[in-house]
Order: structure tokens, then C-alpha cells, then sequence
């Protein structure tokens, strides 16, 4: 295919588009992603709601985790819910300043394993990450970000994520327990029977992921604590199928809530719109906004708008 647009008319119309959207709202293209010594855009109408998405390290190829496009598209469409507003959502490599910490009503970590222990400063990370989950502010974590490593947890598994979001993935790494990815072909994710508002507006939907399976919860035989939901569940592997926790939240003494859910692995996924809707729905419950009684309505994004390295 030529590089040059004036032979090539659908190219020149993607192209003017995606500059127009960059010009005008910023959401999308490399430079969306706001510099850790920022703050929130002046623009920002008073009341509104500050998502703060923190993008981590990640080795994976083009086309799978994608976590920079993939907080990008999160941006997006959290700006443009049809049946929700007054949401602004800052996207931030590295660990974010003060600033945009103290103002945020929920942050969404998407990253290769927890990012605050993966980012520089783990442990001072993980004591201002702590300021935040006292003032009862949400979590959010999307697939290899509910993750950690041995080097992360004690002994016996412990670590604050366990009790910010409820559960987490357990790398083979871990001395307590060993969570387990692979990508299945056909994975069927099915929503669990509760009516937790997360659980609005999607359906049992399937798609070739990387849902992690035998996600760690606790000690008690690996239970959910009593504060915990189960959203989604998977018969995972299919030669041996159990059913398998892929989505969960909890509410935290702190009075702050906390959601993680272990897809999607491939970025292409987030064009199916149940497994979207879920994600968003999780997002905003975590903001402590009522979620809509049809779920969390979004237009399909058109995912080349957000610069992958591939779809």
C-alpha cells in the first residue's frame, strides 16, 4: 500500500479524521498520554469525575496487551458513554504526581503485572497508592495488571492488592499458589446470576483471550472474602473444566471499591461489546457512580484510532 494519501482516498479521510479528533479532544494518538508532571486539563468541568488510568511497563508483541493504545481506548470511552456523563479520564505513563492522585475518584492500572510494583520507587508507589485506598478511592485493574510476582508477596501470599481488589494473579513466581494463563481458542465468559450493578447490560459472550485461571483470593481454601463478588465466571481448561473466577469486585471497609477482571490479552477484543461494556461498567461502579440499568453504553471505537503497534 502507497504512503502517499492523495492515491489512496479511504486512507486520506482515516487520517484527517484521527487528526481531527486529536486536535479537538486529545484522546487520541501518542501525545494523549499526559506526563506524570501534569495535572488535569483545564478544561475539566467542575464536579466531573477524574478516572485516572495508569499505564505500566510491557514486553509483549504488537497486538497483544497493547496497554498504551489499550488506556488510550479506556479514555475514549469513558468521555463518550451515551447514557453517562461529567467523566474526564487522564492517561499516564509512570507513576502519576500528586496532583492528579489527590483529585482522582478511581485509578485503573493496565500494564505487564501490578504496575505500581513494576514502576520505579515500588515501595513508595505502594505507600502513596495506600494514601489513596484510605480516602476510599477505587481500583481497577485489567488483565496482567491483576498480576504479581513472588518478589511482591510475602510468604504467604500477602499483599495490599488482596485487599484493595480482592484477588489477584499469581505468577508461577509466587511461593503460595500458582494462577495460569493460556489463550484458549474459545473461552465462553458467563456473568454470574447477582444483581450487582457491574453485572448490568452484558451477555455470556465467547472469544479466543487469555482468561487466567485458579486467580488467588485468600487463604481461606481460596475463597472470595465476604465483601467480595463474583462477576464473571469460565470453564477453564476445557480438558479438565471448573468453574473459574475471571471477574470479581469488592467493597472495602475504606468505604472504596475494587474490581479486577483478567482479559482482554488481545487487543482486537475490545471490539466485542459485552466484554467492553463489562470492563466500563466495572470502571465507573469503581468511581462510585450509579451504573445505568442497561449498563455502560458505548459506541464500537474504531481501535486504530488509538495507536497500537497492531490489531
Amino acid at each position: 500500500m502507497t504512503n502517499q494519501s492523495n492515491q489512496n482516498p479511504a486512507r486520506e479521510s482515516s487520517e484527517s479524521r484521527r487528526r481531527f479528533i486529536k486536535t479537538t479532544s486529545g484522546i487520541v494518538a501518542a501525545g494523549a498520554v499526559t506526563s506524570p508532571n501534569l495535572g488535569w486539563s483545564d478544561d475539566v468541568a467542575d464536579g466531573a469525575t477524574r478516572v485516572l488510568i495508569v499505564v505500566g511497563p510491557s514486553s509483549h508483541p504488537p497486538g497483544t496487551h497493547e496497554v498504551e493504545a489499550g488506556g488510550r481506548l479506556m479514555k475514549h470511552a469513558l468521555e463518550h458513554i451515551e447514557n453517562l456523563s461529567g467523566i474526564h479520564a487522564n492517561v499516564v505513563e509512570g507513576w502519576p504526581e500528586k496532583s492528579l492522585r489527590d483529585t482522582a475518584s478511581t485509578v485503573v492500572f493496565i500494564g505487564d503485572l501490578f504496575p505500581p510494583n513494576r514502576l520505579p520507587n515500588a515501595q513508595q508507589n505502594l505507600a502513596e497508592l495506600d494514601e489513596m485506598m484510605r480516602r476510599g478511592v477505587g481500583i481497577a485493574c485489567i488483565h496482567y495488571a491483576t498480576g504479581l510476582l513472588g518478589d511482591d508477596v510475602t510468604p504467604e501470599g500477602d499483599h495490599p492488592l488482596l485487599r484493595w481488589m480482592g484477588g489477584y494473579f499469581a505468577n508461577r513466581s509466587c511461593p503460595h499458589h500458582e494462577s495460569f494463563a493460556r489463550v484458549f481458542p474459545k473461552a465462553t465468559i458467563t456473568p454470574e446470576p447477582t444483581d450487582h450493578p457491574i453485572a448490568r447490560g452484558w451477555n455470556e459472550f465467547t472469544l479466543r483471550d487469555e482468561p487466567y485461571f485458579n486467580n488467588y483470593f485468600g487463604t481461606d481454601e481460596n475463597q472470595l472474602a465476604s465483601n467480595a463478588t463474583v462477576l464473571a465466571t469460565s470453564m477453564l481448561p476445557p480438558e479438565a473444566p471448573k468453574q473459574e473466577t475471571v471477574a470479581w469486585c469488592v467493597e472495602r471497609q475504606d468505604s472504596g471499591r475494587g474490581f479486577g477482571v483478567v482479559m482482554p490479552h488481545y487487543y482486537k477484543n475490545w471490539r466485542d461489546e459485552d466484554l467492553r461494556r463489562l470492563i466500563l461498567n466495572g470502571i465507573v461502579w469503581s468511581a462510585k457512580i450509579e451504573v445505568p440499568a442497561a449498563g455502560v453504553k458505548t459506541k464500537l471505537p474504531d481501535l486504530a484510532d488509538f495507536n497500537p503497534k497492531a490489531i
